[in-house]
């Protein structure tokens, strides 16, 4: 059976008339008539009593005009299907984000995503780190990674998304936490709670590099993966840390964020694999890019 055959029968049970669905059809009368007996023919069975006045469909007829209707809706849904997918507005995106843009950059591209493409489904996970993103995208476990810069290679590239500052994040008894803002120096002699070197996070040379500028050096570290993980240790008082400034919108009872008087800064990017980026992902990048500047 062909689809076009399906669309004459269905046309001719509708009108039971073979002047009328030719019209409808816009072929010629005997063109029709070929094609629906070419599908009997095929089915092995008639499928209308015709007569000199009268055309009506055989109880074969009857039944098959439910299986023509399903074939005839399925096979548009696989052709607007397939337009999305062309054309990016379908298909499955997988995106991972570093744990400092898994707070405000993550809900913002998840609401952003579902109301303008509904169609695609997003595989979001977050609290990750550089590395590990940069490995995802190599292997194809992401299609996108929002992490941070210095990860690009021949088979990556990366966008600009925005600088951050960074802020202090301490516990809400220390005697800075009322500040209006402070030195980082002030911190000297405080134990700071840190993203681990151990698996090459890039908030962990920041960091360190930021208080060898401002001319110490942390008497002890607390090396933990997870950003949220960190901001409770520091509301548990095991120390104090340094994060980019939208970590502030993870609000924690027992810490608080006080801006530098320095000016310590760490960039976040978009990571992509260089070849084999669909339309949709091009799509969801394009909103990643406009959720990261909002």
């Amino acid at each position: 059976m062909e689809l076009r055959q399906i669309r004459y029968f269905l046309t001719l049970a509708e009108e039971c008339h073979f002047g009328r669905a030719a019209a409808r059809l816009h072929v010629a009368q005997p063109a029709l008539s070929q094609q629906i007996k070419q599908l009997e023919r095929e089915l092995g069975t008639p499928l209308f009593h015709r007569s000199t006045r009268h055309v009506e469909l055989t109880e074969a007829g009857r039944h098959l005009t439910g299986y023509a209707r399903t074939l005839l809706a399925e096979a548009e849904r696989a052709r607007v299907h397939m337009t999305e997918l062309a054309t990016g507005h379908a298909g499955r995106v997988s995106v991972g984000f570093i744990g400092t843009a898994t707070y405000d950059v993550l809900p913002r591209v998840a609401r952003t995503v579902r109301a303008r493409l509904p169609h695609i489904t997003l595989d979001l996970r977050g609290e990750l780190l550089t590395p590990q993103l940069a490995d995802g995208l190599l292997d194809g476990t992401y299609d996108l990674a929002v992490f941070r810069s210095g990860a690009a290679t021949e088979e990556l590239n990366s966008t600009p998304l925005r600088t951050e500052p960074l802020v202090a994040v301490l516990p809400a008894h220390h005697p800075l936490a009322t500040s209006p803002q402070i030195s980082l120096g002030s911190l000297a002699g405080e134990p700071f709670v840190i993203h681990p070197a151990q698996a090459r996070s890039a908030m962990h040379d920041r960091v360190l590099s930021a208080c060898r500028r401002a001319g110490f050096q942390p008497p002890s570290l607390v090396e933990v993966g997870e950003t949220a993980t960190l901001v409770v240790l520091v509301a548990a008082g095991h120390g104090v840390a340094l994060v980019p400034a939208s970590v502030q919108s993870l609000r924690l009872d027992g810490v608080t964020y006080v801006p530098l008087a320095e000016t310590e800064t760490i960039d976040l990017v978009l990571g992509r694999r260089t070849h084999r980026n669909s339309s949709s992902v091009q799509r969801v990048a394009s909103i990643i890019e406009e959720c990261a500047h909002a």
